[in-house]
């Protein structure tokens, strides 16, 4: 392996000193490590166009000293334990703290880190909001990504492929789509992106300048909030009624209009036809684009699922968000966008000028398990799962705290609401064990203090009452 050295062939020290030095101040510093191989002489001397002898005086030097040692037949290496006097490095090696950076006016405005804290071990979870990735068929998704690096060409792993997709995914995704959400559009409307949150940040970045206002949900999810205010938009809040977002009272006209109509994030409500209806009415007398975030939309237990609002919205521009990553797995960071004909090649240009391309092998897989029908088995499968699940946790929630707790939300996705009265859970379920999560960070206004979003897809129904009955003990 070339180790990169400065050699200053008109200074003062003679080349073999600092071939010396330079290894001895690294070997200090901690960038050689212990029983490292080091370049052979002949190797160093060829690649720096030295002596042979020139680096041998160098290497016998340290070898005397204990920095090398050299195995017959082996080659040399740093030495596994240093002389005592080299285990401090002198101060000519001690980092200096750095001047502080200067950053820009975006990074300024990520003042808010909103990562959810991580389970702590040995509790009850009942704040993930995920899939349950136990029932996921990875020995098929793994037979698929085998099946394509098999029969991939070299030349479909450039660096010029398709930023906006494989012609293959976004044909499947566009079937996908129309099938089971009733979204019109064609293939070439589809953008693939690396998670629908990649996909609000292109919207942030091709539809908003710095100071343009967006409209999103109070309380909503909190992911959108920082991304726009981070790109220097101007949030107002539209309110979240029992039967969806409401614009009535909405003074002020934003360029967009972020909303979650399918199953409200965090409340859980489903928006009613006649809201969606009066809120396509008010985007098209105002002339607003409509940014429409599908993320689970998939699993629904009752009652009629209403199309997404894209099909609905006629002359109306909505930008259609969805992922991949709910219903199959959060780390395929696979999503899409269904855009506006007018909005592929802006949204095409600024995928490729911010990551280039979705990885192409999982699109390739992806592709076929849309295609091969194994995406709507997984599904079928999962919603049967899951409506177990949501039954267990609402008739425990209610046997347990009766009058005291409101549920919402319940009748779609991987998580619903729960609204205490009197008796909050937050304290005993620090006691106990449990671990919730509040909604108190997806609102701007002041939060409810008693107010849960209980997850239930990736909990199984022997947990899920165990954790009920802990917060319900006094």
């Amino acid at each position: 392996m070339a180790v990169p050295f400065i050699l200053d062939r008109s200074g003062p020290d003679p080349l073999h000193r600092q071939i010396y030095e330079q290894w001895r101040l690294g070997i200090l510093a901690g960038r050689f490590q212990p029983r490292q191989r080091v370049p052979s002489t002949r190797g160093f001397a060829t690649a720096y166009n030295v002596s042979r002898t020139t680096v041998s005086a160098a290497y016998e030097q340290l070898i005397a000293e204990g920095y090398f040692e050299a195995a017959t037949g082996s080659g040399t290496f740093v030495c596994s334990e240093l002389p005592d006097r080299t285990m401090r490095p002198p101060a000519a090696l001690r980092r200096m703290p750095p001047q502080a950076s200067r950053i820009s006016g975006f990074a300024r405005r990520l003042d808010t880190d909103p990562r959810v804290s991580p389970t702590v071990s040995g509790r009850l979870d009942l704040s993930r909001l995920g899939p349950d990735l136990e029932r996921f068929p990875f020995a098929l998704w793994r037979r698929l990504l085998t099946r394509h690096l098999r029969r991939l060409s070299p030349a479909h792993f450039d660096h010029f492929a398709a930023p906006g997709g494989t012609e293959a995914l976004r044909r499947q995704i566009a079937a996908y789509v129309a099938r089971a959400r009733a979204v019109h559009c064609t293939p070439e409307q589809v953008v693939v992106v690396s998670g629908s949150q990649q996909g609000l940040d292109l919207c942030a970045r091709v539809l908003l300048d710095p100071g343009d206002e967006a409209l999103v949900e109070e309380p909503g999810y909190a992911g959108i909030r920082y991304l726009l205010s981070a790109h220097g938009a101007v949030t107002v809040p539209m309110p979240v009624l029992p039967d969806g977002a409401s614009v009535r009272g909405i003074s002020r006209i934003p360029r967009v209009l972020y909303v979650t109509p399918s199953h409200q994030f965090p409340t859980g409500v489903s928006m009613s036809l006649a809201r969606r209806l009066e809120l396509l009415d008010w985007a098209r007398h105002h002339r607003v684009l409509i940014l429409e975030d599908d993320y689970d939309s998939e699993y629904r237990y009752s009652g009629a699922p209403l199309p997404a609002m894209q099909s609905l919205a006629g002359d109306v521009p909505v930008v259609y968000l969805g992922t991949f990553s709910n219903v199959m797995f959060p780390g395929l960071r696979i999503g899409y966008l269904v855009l506006p004909e007018d909005l592929v090649a802006p949204f095409t240009r600024a995928k490729w000028l911010t990551d280039r391309y979705t990885p192409v092998l999982e699109q390739a897989a992806l592709a076929d398990f849309l295609g091969e029908g194994h995406l709507d088995r997984h599904i079928r499968r999962m919603r049967r799962i899951y409506k177990v699940r949501r039954d267990v946790l609402v008739s425990a929630l209610a046997r347990a705290f009766g009058d005291d707790v409101t549920i919402v939300g319940d009748a779609a996705g991987m998580h619903l609401t729960a609204r205490f009265r009197g008796r909050t859970p937050a304290a005993r379920a620090e006691r106990q064990g449990v671990q919730l999560r509040s909604t108190a960070s997806y609102y701007l206004a002041q939060p409810p203090a008693n107010e849960f979003l209980f997850g239930f897809a990736a909990v199984g129904e022997r947990t899920i009452r165990e954790a009920v009955r802990r917060l319900s003990d006094r």
